[in-house]
């Protein structure tokens, strides 16, 4: 009786310790995603009245809370191998007693559950509530707008499972009976996500492969590149000058109200003067604004110019070398680990090199990589790597490029989008790591009982499409990308060594040479 006892209070003192490290695991995230979109969602409503506030909070309660499990979705892999490889080299420690595969289990099991109801239940129900007025003759309320978005959602629940339904009987015929239509929770649930999880892939086997040649362009925008044969002192004194320039010209058109010549010039303005040229035959406020706009953009290019005067030496010429060597290491060591994996998917090693997951998952019992540590932190690396490479590839596509969040520019509606694009591409990342062979770790919990993953066809069709599609992509886009830049810098050479001034570069912020001066003069 006593060890039973004992055996049970062990059981509950585990069950509470699990359930106090979740909820503070998921404060953190709530917290972060709360904080994220703060800084993206735009307010620029002030007409609302309390039901439209209600409703917009709620909606962005939710959003918040679907964000919060995309982000722990995205760190499953990562804390289950650390997981893995810290009882591994400290079994007996006493300050890592709490970390067993009760607590990994769960935590996978949370996450499927999670996603399921932010998937199909919160986001969609946000989306309509936001959207819902109320019925015609129904007074305008808040308790109006929750009857409308419960019936919509109730009838569009009952078409998607219809839906399901009817693609379940087309895949598994003996499954299309009158005993698995009620099984909602049981089969359809599970196979509504195995669907969702299977586009989610797709995506990113598809946007994975550009965020590899856009990120080079992201960090480029973030980071100070070497200036090499280019004298920035120089540049920033010229672009001093249109912007004071340009500044008194605003300045004499809003005091006389003219026009920008009078007379018109003796000859017309060089293609050097195309902005100058523009603004030759505006008038009164259009000149204003023109000019306004100018001085705009004139403005952000001395910023822009100041900023590389000031930045050291150190950073110019040492940190964006060593974070582009960074990417392409990077790149390189995903590419190979795909084509190795296809290498091991062909020769036929067996389905346990499949991520479909039948074994009892047992952690601590040896290393995911032969490398140790060394190897399971790469795998890491690799897996925020794809990530980060799926979002940059995904807003920078043609498609979903309009719905791009903004800091303080987003509009709930396209946040409530962007968690839905989030949760969907970090549910399907655990699945791309394990299908591409990134890392060996089993998918646990429902993960790994996702039907189509135990497929050698559609595993081996998503690695040989992302390696084709990686290797297109980065073969055009990086070659491209050096012949333009290797052009430049002869280009800059060739001049320097003649004795040529070279051609003046286009700031980012479109501003040009200088303005033909004006003589501005009374409206008859």
């Amino acid at each position: 009786m006593d060890e039973t006892a004992d055996i049970r209070e062990q059981l509950f003192h585990n069950s509470v310790r699990e359930y106090v490290i979740f909820l503070l695991f998921g404060l953190l995230l709530i917290i972060l995603s709360s904080a994220l979109i703060g800084r993206l969602r735009r307010r620029d409503k002030d007409d609302y009245d309390e039901d439209d506030a209600a409703v917009c909070k709620i909606s962005v309660w939710l959003c918040t809370f679907s964000l919060a499990v995309s982000f722990g979705q995205v760190l499953l892999l990562p804390i289950s191998i650390v997981s893995n490889e810290v009882l591994l080299n400290y079994p007996d420690s006493y300050y890592v007693k709490w970390l067993n595969s009760s607590l990994i289990q769960g935590f996978w099991n949370h996450m499927f559950l999670l996603s399921n109801l932010s998937l199909f239940v919160l986001l969609p129900f946000a989306f309509l509530f936001q959207e819902s007025v109320g019925f015609s003759g129904f007074r305008r309320s808040l308790i109006a707008r929750v009857i409308e978005t419960s019936i919509v959602f109730t009838l569009m629940s009952f078409l998607v499972l219809g839906m399901t339904y009817i693609l379940s009987s087309f895949l598994d015929e003996d499954r299309s009976s009158i005993q698995t239509l009620l099984s909602v929770w049981s089969y359809y649930l599970p196979f509504q996500y195995s669907c969702v999880s299977f586009l989610g892939v797709l995506m990113l086997v598809l946007c994975t492969p550009l965020g590899f040649v856009h990120l080079f362009t992201v960090v480029g925008d973030f980071l100070v590149k070497p200036q090499f044969l280019r004298d920035v002192d120089e540049e920033f004194a010229v672009a001093r000058l249109e912007e004071d320039c340009l500044r008194r010209r605003l300045h004499l058109a809003s005091e006389t109200r003219g026009t920008y010549l009078l007379p018109p010039p003796m000859s017309p303005p060089a293609a050097a003067f195309a902005e100058g040229a523009s603004l030759l035959g505006l008038q009164n406020g259009e000149l204003q604004s023109g000019l306004a706009e100018a001085l705009r953009r004139a403005e952000a290019h001395c910023r822009h110019l100041d900023q590389l005067r000031h930045t050291s030496s150190l950073q110019r010429n040492l940190v964006y070398p060593v974070a582009m060597v960074l990417l392409i290491l990077l790149t390189f060591l995903t590419v190979m680990m795909v084509l190795q994996n296809i290498i091991v998917i062909v020769l036929g090693y067996g389905n346990k090199d499949l991520p479909f997951n039948t074994t009892q998952f047992k952690l601590g019992d040896s290393s995911l990589s032969m490398l140790g540590v060394f190897g399971s932190t790469l795998e890491i690396v690799l897996i925020f790597y794809l990530q980060v490479t799926s979002f940059v590839g995904l807003y920078t596509s043609r498609v979903f490029s309009r719905v791009r969040p903004r800091p303080r520019g987003t509009s709930l509606t396209h946040v409530i989008v962007n968690s839905a694009l989030a949760l969907v591409l970090s549910s399907a990342l655990p699945l791309l790591s394990r299908i591409l062979g990134i890392t060996n770790f089993d998918l646990l919990g429902d993960f790994g009982q996702i039907e189509w993953l135990g497929n050698f066809k559609i595993i081996f069709l998503y690695n040989v499409l992302f390696a084709v599609f990686a290797t297109v992509i980065l073969l055009r886009g990086i070659t491209a990308v050096i012949l333009r830049e290797l052009y430049a810098r002869l280009h800059s050479l060739v001049s320097a060594v003649l004795g040529h001034k070279p051609p003046r570069q286009q700031s980012h912020s479109g501003a040009s040479s200088p303005l033909p001066s004006p003589v501005v003069g009374k409206e008859d």
